[in-house]
């Protein structure tokens, strides 16, 4: 991707109020998903915490013999693996720290308390407090050289790193809310208020201007200026050379509104969801409005006429749309194929031209850009591009996070322009899922197509989502449908449904791969489960578990000594400047916690066992 070709919608109006879509002729995709390959899994040696079961490998045909995996189980309860590279002061801190999460009023004063130690305590002997209690166990070290012992060490027990420089500015509501509303509102919006066609759920609002609220697991960057975005763009560089120097095959994650200003991504989701919009809108005429996403395939002839009846564009106009980017040969026309008449631009402002569903016509979603807004566009993909090009360098896989909804869609095509410029030979950039979404199956489903279609490897991270409370009170206050699963139960059973549909695609086409990012131990056993009924092996390195540095180690670790791939997030930066990372650590645990006493149960467990065996003074071994 560059600044003048980066992946949407070109239109621009004529004096006879027809526009038209000015695409590119240079590309043609298929319309058949790619050949599906069946590879013959590897066996898996036997390990400690690995319970190996013969069990018959699906078959590539019918007529082929069948061959023999291991079936693997994954014993959770075994402490003695699970915290074997662990010492008895690192188990005794993790019991410490997590108990303390339990507790409502240190949680909820956290900061407060923190700010209090530091004047009573000073300076280096609150730093060593910390180190000894939250931010050791929560944070790996101040720079790259401290968190070497930490990543080598994991790594030696079958964990790799995922680094995040978790620095934030401690703003007030207040600055916070000023920072958001500057940044999110166009110099056109500032004059005419009321004059654009733009929705409300993609405009900034006051009150929900600070993004950090209701949110505690998932950092939050407000605009500044240019010269601020170059700095953390460098930031993001630093951690994905850090991650290529740490292993083979690190990861890296990334924030899209870390990168820029964040009205475009406003703009431009808006622009994509009026766009699906409309498809739906067309559908619904032909009578295939009840069908799933995909099954959704509009008569071509049919479509023509009724875009040149809504006065879209003259025949010849519409006729040119789909004859210029190979469209529609199988006479019907589906939700990709829709999706690639928004095209290559080198005004960036263009791209955000809407269709009026009332009237048929496309309109400009602002009346004006300054030129300045039209450069902050371009620097944001210029800076994109820069992270997706390091990463291949370097040899890290480049994890995008997702956002809140009204940034998504925007965040989530720039994404998928990555992935088709650089996972054409290897998964490099990773998108993610969000499954407390109602869409998010729709998302998960429509981009696995894409990929099958244009030949590149998918990436996917899923994760539950991190801004529920957030979404839900801006939903119902602004007014707008809730975007969110309607309970926890739901949730799961979307993130169940993406991964299995996943995991489906790894099994016939070995082009995918994903991320299971979860501290949910039913969730890596039903992962487990399926990777067994599919015989897909985890030396493939096709599916990959996540988890934070500090919570659910005997998740992690078991996997890791398993011969799964698994990451640890590995937060550094300096003591007084990841204060609010810890903050929202102490708060995610205190939900997790209060939940659940299984992981203190079992790190008790692990040091009753130590003291009956005469391991007072244990160390690791590596």
């Amino acid at each position: 991707m560059s600044s003048t070709r980066f992946g949407d919608a070109l239109v621009r109006a004529n004096s006879s109020n027809v526009r038209k879509i000015y695409t590119s002729w240079g590309r043609c995709r298929a319309t058949l998903p790619s050949t599906k390959i069946k590879q013959e899994k590897e066996q898996i040696n036997r390990h400690a915490v690995v319970e190996a079961v013969p069990v018959e490998l699906i078959s590539q045909t019918k007529s082929c013999t069948k061959s023999q995996l291991k079936k693997i189980h994954i014993d959770f309860d075994n402490t003695k693996e699970a915290y074997k590279s662990k010492g008895n002061i690192e188990l005794l801190r993790s019991l410490l720290v997590l108990k303390l999460c339990t507790i409502d009023v240190v949680v909820e004063k956290n900061k407060e308390l923190m700010e209090l130690s530091k004047k009573v305590l000073g300076r280096w002997m609150f730093e060593k407090l910390m180190k000894m209690t939250f931010y050791g166990q929560f944070v790996a070290g101040e720079d790259h050289e401290s968190i070497r012992p930490l990543i080598r060490k994991n790594r030696a027990f079958g964990v790799g790193a995922v680094l995040d420089y978790s620095v934030e500015e401690d703003l007030s509501q207040e600055e916070a809310e000023k920072k958001e509303m500057e940044s999110c509102v166009s110099e056109a919006e500032k004059e005419s208020p009321d004059s654009d066609h733009r929705e409300k759920k993609y405009k900034a609002h006051r009150q929900f201007g600070d993004r950090r609220g209701g949110v505690i697991s998932a950092r939050t960057y407000f605009y500044a200026d240019e010269a601020k975005c170059d700095s953390q763009m460098e930031t993001f560089i630093n951690c994905i050379k850090a991650s290529g120097g740490a292993s083979e095959d690190g990861f890296s994650a990334i924030k899209m509104t870390a990168l820029g200003r964040p009205h475009f991504l406003l703009q431009f989701s808006e622009v994509l969801v009026k766009w699906r919009r409309f498809f739906n809108f067309l559908a619904a005429q032909q009578g295939k409005s009840e069908m799933m996403v995909l099954e959704q395939k509009l008569e071509l002839e049919q479509l023509k006429e009724s875009l040149t009846k809504m006065g879209v564009g003259s025949k010849d106009d519409v006729e040119n749309w789909f004859i210029g980017e190979k469209l529609g040969l199988s006479g019907t026309i589906d939700l990709l194929d829709w999706n690639s008449l928004i095209n290559d631009t080198t005004k960036i402002s263009n791209l955000l031209m809407v269709p009026n569903v009332e009237t048929g016509h496309l309109e400009p979603l602002l009346n004006k850009f300054t030129a300045e807004e039209e450069r902050q566009m371009k620097r944001m993909l210029q800076r994109v591009d820069v992270l997706a090009k390091q990463a291949m360098e370097n040899g890290v896989r480049l994890m995008v996070d997702a956002e809140q909804t009204y940034f998504q869609p925007a965040i989530s095509r720039l994404t998928l322009e990555m992935q088709r410029k650089f996972n054409r030979e290897k998964p490099v950039i990773f998108n993610t899922y969000q499954c407390y979404l109602r869409e998010a199956y729709d998302s998960v489903t429509v981009d696995v197509e894409l990929s099958r279609r244009e030949g590149w490897y998918f990436g996917a991270k899923l994760v539950r989502g991190a801004y529920m409370y957030q979404e839900r009170a801006r939903a119902k206050e602004i007014g707008y449908e809730d975007p969110i699963n309607p309970d926890y139960e739901a949730t799961n059973r979307m993130y169940h449904k993406c991964l299995e549909y996943v995991l489906e695609e790894i099994e016939h086409s070995h082009k995918a791969n994903i991320m299971v990012a979860t501290h949910n131990e039913d969730t890596v056993k039903f992962t487990l489960e399926k990777m067994n009924d599919m015989g897909l092996s985890p030396t493939e390195n096709k599916v990959y578990f996540g988890q934070l540095l500090g919570m659910c180690d005997q998740i992690s670790f078991p996997l890791g000594q398993a011969g799964f791939p698994v990451y640890k997030y590995v937060p550094y930066g300096p003591v007084n400047e990841v204060i609010p990372y810890l903050s929202r650590r102490a708060q995610e645990n205190r939900g997790i916690m209060k939940g659940s006493q299984r992981e203190r149960s079992l790190v008790w467990k692990e040091l009753k066992r130590r003291v009956l065996c005469g391991q007072i003074f244990y160390k690791p071994v590596y």
